[in-house]
């Protein structure tokens, strides 16, 4: 058994534990037209069904952060296996960025002005409710004001640093 890392030296030791934590890849797509962004996420939750709320942790050294702050709206589109090329790109791989990473596939405007991902699993349309600016994130409390058609297909997940497929129970 490994030795417990201690207060001053857990960075490095969070995130290999952060690591074991399985969770669904979610486009998060801010912005309009050139001035789109985006990038994927495993941190986000419902906080609340009365009203429909939701929480997404953006970085505030990212390019989104000041997107986010602007628009004040935004989508979360859960992945599905299929979407592995579009987490890559939201994810910044092989240097994309900006709204570069919208090509490939079909997007819509929500009703908040956000970019939604027609074929998603699940695509939710909110506008910004709260920014919180904790030391290197910032929490989005998202009002929710759409939700797209559910699709039950196989999840795009995220653990140990690789995207797997979830088949569906």
């Amino acid at each position: 058994m490994a030795a417990a890392a201690l207060e001053d030296d857990l960075g490095p030791a969070f995130r290999q534990a952060m690591r074991q934590l399985a969770g669904g890849v979610c486009a998060i797509s801010i912005g309009q037209g050139e001035e789109r962004g985006g990038l994927v996420a495993t941190s986000v939750t419902s906080l609340s069904v009365e009203p429909p709320t939701l929480l997404v942790c953006i970085n505030r050294q990212g390019a989104s952060w000041p997107l986010i702050r602007r628009y004040r709206s935004f989508a979360v589109n859960l992945l599905a296996d299929r979407h592995l090329g579009l987490a890559q790109r939201f994810a910044g791989q092989g240097g994309v960025h900006g709204a570069d990473r919208y090509l490939g596939a079909e997007w819509r405007t929500g009703v908040t002005g956000a970019p939604i991902l027609a074929d998603a699993m699940v695509a939710v349309d909110c506008e910004v409710e709260e920014l919180i600016e904790r030391h290197t994130h910032g929490i989005v409390i998202g009002r929710v004001r759409a939700v797209s058609t559910v699709r039950e297909e196989q999840a795009l997940v995220y653990l140990r640093g690789a995207y797997a497929a979830l088949p569906a129970p």
